[in-house]
Order: structure tokens, then sequence, then C-alpha cells
């Protein structure tokens, strides 16, 4: 029997601060080795597929060794490194499918386009990992920008982009918001490479080349709200509560990078209070995000009053350490024309999006239940009898 490993804790020990942030120290650091492991370990993956890819195309194996040759290769990797995973037949087509995907294009991918994007990821690293990946885009065609995507990750990306640039689209999505496999299907699923950063803004007017550009990044032409369920006649106050109840998800459908501050967020100006309909922040712009909600088609009055309360949390809630308040209304329908012209004589940050699939309850789900039908009932009950003794 194994001796169990004991624990002795020490009462004669004082913990200030300093120890507090020495084990915060520790932490990081030992968090930071294991990305950096991961990175690596990821990338000389990432080579071997790439490759393996490679030589499946470029040296004709089908004419020189038949057309089965593919599965003959899988059956002996698989022979010489039978505990290894990835040597399947499906894995090696996948392997050539992804190297034949982007050969047309592998001068631009490996040249200056992406290098200062990588170099940026590279500043998360050091030593050995960004050593070796220096070596990988000098040495072979190999695209450095692979090398922080899963293996996983890139097969659902060739298999349902339709081209390259929304291939690497995903790709940069991947490495900045951190999407899961999960995450990134559904981003593909839903479009996100059209509909992000195509709503109607003013933010290369009123924000800074960076900021500008990120803001339109987080904002959509049309928010999928499929999530939520409304009456078949209903009103802003209905879309606000169902958005409320389903914050979480809401949160996915905006993007990464939202924190929800409050709904229906209570402003005093001049004596008088007026309601956000919903006030977010955003963690990466460091600014707030005004979030008002029209179950109509845009009116150009709508952009005034989102002016209006841009400027109110510029004035009454923004710090100096914080970036100029942006608006964005979320409508049912817009005419680009209208919604550019109102825009004409505003200075403060704003877009219009709209939105879609909300799902309409069905009559039996607007009904009330069995236990508050008998429940009215038995109201109604001693409310009659009141009224009789009352009598």
């Amino acid at each position: 029997m194994e001796d169990t490993p004991i624990v002795v804790k020490s009462h004669d020990i004082h913990l200030d601060k300093e120890y507090s942030q020495w084990m915060y120290e520790i932490k990081e650091r030992y968090r930071h080795t294991q990305v950096r492991a991961a990175v690596k370990i990821n990338a000389e993956q990432l080579m071997f597929n790439w490759l393996l890819g490679k030589d499946l195309v470029t040296r004709k194996i089908d004419e020189k060794w038949g057309a089965g040759v593919v599965e003959q290769v899988s059956l002996d990797l698989q022979n010489e490194f039978p505990s290894a995973k990835g040597f399947s037949t499906t894995n090696l087509w996948n392997m050539k499918k992804w190297y034949l995907f982007y050969s047309e294009n592998i001068q631009q991918l490996v040249g200056e386009n992406y290098n200062d994007f990588c170099i940026n990821q590279l500043k998360q690293y050091s030593g050995e990992v960004v050593q070796k990946l220096q070596q990988v885009v000098g040495d072979i065609d190999f695209p450095s920008i692979f090398a922080f995507v899963p293996w996983g990750h890139h097969v659902q990306i060739i298999t349902k982009c339709k081209d390259v640039d929304e291939a690497l689209f995903y790709i940069k999505g991947t490495i900045n918001e951190g999407w899961s496999r999960n995450a990134l299907v559904n981003c593909i699923k839903a479009d996100y490479y059209h509909k992000k950063g195509a709503a109607i803004t003013n933010f290369d007017r009123y924000l800074s080349a960076s900021q500008s550009k990120l803001a339109k990044e987080i904002t959509k032409e049309t928010y999928d709200l499929g999530f939520i369920a409304l009456p078949p006649e209903y009103e802003e106050a209905d879309l606000e509560d169902a958005l409320e109840q389903n914050i979480t998800q809401f949160l996915l459908e905006l993007g990464t990078g939202f924190a929800f501050v409050g709904r229906q967020k209570e402003i005093i100006v001049a004596g008088k209070t007026r309601k956000i309909d919903m006030l977010f922040y955003h963690i990466k712009l460091k600014c707030y995000v005004v979030v008002e909600l029209k179950v109509v088609s845009f009116d150009p009055e709508f952009a005034g009053k989102l002016n209006f309360y841009v400027n109110a949390v510029d004035e009454l809630i923004k710090t100096e350490s914080d970036n100029p308040t942006i608006g964005l209304l979320i409508c049912k329908d817009m005419n680009q024309t209208e919604v550019q012209w109102a825009f004409r004589g505003i200075e403060t940050p704003m877009g219009v999006a709209t939105y879609d699939n909300v799902r309409i309850k069905e009559i039996k789900e607007q009904l009330p239940s069995v236990e508050a039908i008998q429940a009215r009932i038995k109201q109604a009950e001693e409310e009659f009898r009141l009224n009789i003794k009352k009598g």
C-alpha cells in the first residue's frame, strides 16, 4: 500500500499581502508554462500534418502506387505507432485537403501580410516557442498563424468555409476570442464572417482607427434571437424581459467581451429620470455600450434618442479611464439611406443593426396552467363568500 501524502498546515505563520502576491506570481508562471508547452506541441503536430498533407499532394502518390495508397500509408503508420492518434485514413485525407485548401495562396500566407499578427501573438510566449515558430516561418512553407489553432478547429474550418479569406477570419477569431470547437462551428453556422461588422455605423468618424476597427468587429448586421420566444403581438418590454431572462445566451450572441451592467438603467438628467433599455461594458474596447431595442422598423427619431443616452452615459457614468461610449440600436428592420441620413450631424459613435428569428409562442404556451386556473377559481370562491358575508 502506497503512503498517503500528508499535508501539514502550520499555525505558526503570518501570511500577508507580499505572500499572496508571491503565490499569485508562482501560479501565473505555472499557467504560462503550461500554455507555452501546449503551443509548442500543437505547432509541432500541425507542422507534421502540413508536411504529410503536402507529400500526399506533391508526390502524386496515387499515380505512383495506386488509388488505395492513402489507406496503406494509414495502416503502416498505425502499425509503427500503435499508441498514437491521428493516423486514420480520414485524418490523412483531411491533411491532404488542408494543404490543397491553402496551397494556391501559400506565398501570401507565409509572407508579410500576417507577420505583424503572428508577432503580436508571439509576444504572449517566450524562449523556445518563439524560436521554434520563427524557424517554422523561415524553413518551410508553413503559415505561422496556423500554429495557434488546434487541429480539430482547422478541420472544421476547411470543411465549412468557402475560401481562404473566410477561413482566415475564423482562424483569427479562434485565436483572439479563444473559441472552443463548438463555438467555432456555431459561428460558422451563423455565417459570422458575413454578418460581423456589417452594422451601419459612424465609428470611422468619431473613434480612433484602432477603436473603430474593433468596434466594427464586435457589431453585427443582424442578431439571431432564436433563443427567445415572445407572444404574437409583443412589445419592447416583452423583448427586454426575454433578453434579460436569457442574458447568458444574449451575451454569447453579442460576442466575446461584453459584460451586462443592467436593464432599464436609471439616469437623472436635469431632474428628470430616464431609463436606458440595456447597458453593457465592453472589456476590450474599455467603454460602455448603450443598447436600445425597438420592435419596429428604424425611425430617424430613434437616432436622436440614442445620441442623448450615449452623451448622458459619457457625462454621468463614464470615467477618465474609459473610452467614449458607443450606442447600438437593434431594431426589427431598417433602411440604409434613412440610417445614414439620420446619423448626419450626430457626433457620438453609434451603430444600427437588426434582429431576427424570434420564436412566437404557441397558443398553448400562452394559456394559464391547470394550477393557475384552479388557484384563480379558489380565489374567486373566497371573494364570493366574503361578498355574501358583507351583504
